[in-house]
């Protein structure tokens, strides 16, 4: 039987150069293919369709903020990139971005829901409905109803679950908050939407809440016994309060105490 011949080194080099430099040229072939598909006046993007949440926005926005940095076709466009760009837009908190054969591109929107001022209001900053600042104007009149919160930074979704948790204890003695405020030193401050001040000390929630129950408790008598105008309580005792009625000097009142009706 007769033996295969090997094939030479030089000629094997040569066949492992040629089949490199093929599959290599395969390659290029295959990419300028692809960039040419990809630049093919067929994909090149024909327009942007937003859905979901759009009280707060519209196309002249869009076209200011967005025209000029969207770069690449229909198969080349970065979406996460996209994502970014539109939620760079005021008001926006969320954007889902998915392509729609063959040249378009849908976009949903969800919007921050304000529920207060962050700071002072129509300084441009709000807290939406997770505590979570951004910054927008509102342009419509119910804004100026709108809370006002005030903290540190990064303490705004602290500062708006404790709002929550005190709005209830208010409302039942047909009071608003109207600013709550967390100072550098930890010291929490209400203003009801009379004027009213209320200082409540530091603390964790519960006790804050204790010591606001512990005044609200013994209010409405109070206000019958002295009158109807508060001016401000000083819940930081550890022992009761310190309240002020306008014409009435401030009253110490102990935790359980009842007004002298005498």
């Amino acid at each position: 039987m007769a033996q295969a011949l090997k094939m030479p080194l030089d000629v094997k080099l040569m066949n492992w150069v040629a089949n490199i430099l093929f599959a290599g040229l395969a390659c290029m072939a295959l990419g300028a293919l692809a960039l040419w598909a990809a630049r093919h006046p067929m994909w090149q993007l024909r327009g942007i369709t937003v859905v979901g949440d759009v009280a707060h926005q519209n196309a002249v926005t869009f076209r200011a903020q967005l025209a000029s940095r969207l770069q690449g076709s229909y198969l080349t466009l970065n979406l996460q990139e996209i994502q970014r760009l539109f939620e760079s837009v005021p008001w926006v908190q969320q954007a889902v971005v998915q392509r729609e054969f063959p040249n378009r591109l849908k976009v949903t929107l969800r919007e921050h829901q304000a529920a207060a001022w962050w700071g002072e209001p129509g300084g441009g900053k709000l807290v939406n409905t997770q505590g979570v600042v951004f910054e927008a104007n509102p342009d419509d009149p119910d804004a100026d109803r709108l809370p006002e919160l005030a903290g540190p930074v990064g303490q705004s979704q602290t500062v708006f679950a404790l709002y929550q948790q005190l709005v209830p204890v208010l409302t039942r003695l047909d009071m608003g908050l109207e600013r709550l405020e967390l100072n550098s030193r930890g010291n929490w401050q209400i203003r009801l939407d009379n004027g009213a001040q209320i200082g409540m000390g530091r603390g964790e929630p519960d006790e804050l809440l204790a010591r606001l129950e512990r005044w609200t408790s013994t209010h409405t008598q109070l206000a019958q016994r002295y009158g109807q105008h508060l001016e401000s309580v000083d819940l930081r005792y550890p022992n009761g309060y310190a309240i002020r009625f306008k014409g009435v000097t401030t009253l110490d009142v102990p935790p359980g105490s009842k007004p002298n009706k005498s």
